[in-house]
């Protein structure tokens, strides 16, 4: 493991070990008690560096939002990109996107974390480049699915929903999961409840209305 010496001649290298650090302690403890000097000793480097590179707290903290949302965007680039060259119907390739945004969450509970302090300190809606990630998958659904793209309209709703359904067990996988009868201890959990989302999401949308020009119609016959 790189010495703290070591890190600091590695720019890049210190950079990714304070924003590993700080999102790590901003997830567990929260951005009030959280301090820079704090970052700094768990990043292995000097106690004064997060504040050189970042300036402070809140830009540290801004900066760790930020490269979150950009993991979620790409994310949702490259499932898009591999769904649509396999020339698969819209519904594999919806079906495809939910699996892979749950496994995204689930392989990141410090995201999933921050999101939710934010929300109950009553941060209000991520704006300009953050919420690229939210407008592209909807865009996506929208042309995908032919939905309505309107404000509030389905694929917006759709899109909420299926946000929903993969982020509340991971919140309650200790409180409303088991209290229900559902546990999610191990893999198989995780993946039957996935199966259980996918499923929902797919059945879900023969409720949703589509405008005319997307269906196909029936041929007549004599």
């Amino acid at each position: 493991m790189p010495t703290t010496v070591e890190r600091e001649r590695n720019p890049v290298r210190s950079r990714a070990a304070i924003l590993d650090a700080a999102e790590k302690l901003f997830a567990e403890k929260g951005y009030d008690v959280t301090s820079l000097s704090e970052v700094g000793a768990a990043a292995g480097v000097s106690r004064g560096t997060p504040g050189y590179f970042f300036g402070s707290k809140q830009d540290l903290y801004d900066a760790v939002l930020e490269r979150c949302y950009e993991e979620v965007r790409q994310a949702v680039r490259a499932g898009r990109a591999r769904a649509l060259a396999s020339q698969q119907p819209p519904e594999a390739i919806l079906a495809g996107a939910v699996s892979d945004y749950f496994d995204f969450l689930a392989a990141r509970p410090n995201f999933i974390r921050l999101i939710e302090r934010r929300a109950l300190s009553g941060g209000g809606t991520p704006v300009g480049e953050h919420l690229s990630a939210g407008q592209e998958a909807l865009a996506a659904i929208s042309a995908e699915l032919g939905l309505d793209d309107a404000p509030s309209g389905d694929a917006a709703q759709l899109l909420l929903s299926i946000i929903a359904l993969c982020w509340f067990h991971l919140i309650h996988a200790q409180t409303v999961a088991p209290a229900v009868g559902v546990t999610l201890e191990e893999s198989a959990d995780l993946e039957r409840r996935k199966r259980h989302v996918v499923g929902l999401v797919l059945h879900g949308l023969g409720g949703l209305e589509r405008p005319a020009a997307t269906l196909t119609t029936a041929p007549a016959h004599d």
